[in-house]
């Protein structure tokens, strides 16, 4: 049975149309009308927090080498755009700070601790307080001592894992973490497992979601929310049913 209340998240903005985790990214969101952004975070060189999701800049630059080795100036000048298309040259690696102040109030921010920096997940904390937006922010990682860290530090904010494999060990770390969102791939989503999720009292966010067909079967599962790619086509199948 579908979720009446399910997350139609914007996985690195609307990432079908626009190059992923830059500003064109996320107003593709905002004009499709997604109320739900994800994207990733890591540290620069000098200890700024950027918007990009791998361990390096070759995939989505026209640069090369890993992001934690790269001051924010550097990082600033690569073109994080051309590699999707021309249409979008010039676009840059979005700072933490600079996407917190452009989409206040537009957005829930579904925040994924990339970075294995300790203290990644402490400052971001901390911009999000500073930028007022505790209550539009849920953080995700798929590495557990990272939602640990944050635990005690900033307990007001919401925490989910992102798991690649859901066994009973994982659902009880979970729990022992004190989380109440649990993210599964979608490939492992189904009406078992969210009801049995759901009677833990967990929220059941899929991630992994490479088509429609997919897409339909984690909505009919009824979990609550998912990343994909294309929020457009979700909202379409979630307005027909």
């Amino acid at each position: 049975m579908p979720s009446p209340h399910f997350m139609n998240i914007a996985h690195r903005g609307a990432s079908s149309y626009a190059p992923e985790n830059t500003f064109a990214s996320f107003d593709k969101a905002l004009e499709l009308g997604t109320a739900h952004i994800e994207f990733d975070l890591h540290f620069s060189a000098d200890g700024h927090i950027v918007v990009i999701h791998d361990d390096t800049v070759d995939r989505t630059t026209d640069g090369s080498g890993a992001v934690a080795d790269l001051t924010l100036a550097q990082l600033r000048s690569l073109d994080a755009g051309a590699w999707f298309s021309t249409e979008y040259a010039g676009a840059a690696i979005p700072t933490l700070a600079g996407l917190l102040e452009r989409y206040k109030g537009r957005f829930h921010f579904h925040i994924e601790i990339k970075g294995k920096t300790p203290g990644l997940s402490q400052r971001t904390a901390d911009l999000v307080r500073g930028f007022g937006v505790k209550d539009s922010v849920t953080i995700t990682s798929f590495d557990p001592g990272s939602l640990e860290e944050l635990a005690p530090y900033a307990p007001e904010l919401p925490r989910g894992w992102l798991v690649r494999e859901l066994n009973d060990s994982t659902v009880a770390r979970a729990q022992e973490m004190g989380l109440t969102l649990l993210c599964p791939h979608a490939d492992a989503v189904t009406p078992e497992v969210v009801q049995d999720l759901h009677g833990k009292g967990f929220t059941v966010r899929a991630w992994g979601i490479a088509g429609q067909e997919l897409m339909r079967r984690v909505v009919d599962a009824g979990a609550d929310g998912a990343t994909v790619n294309f929020p457009d086509k979700l909202d379409a199948y979630l307005k027909g049913l």
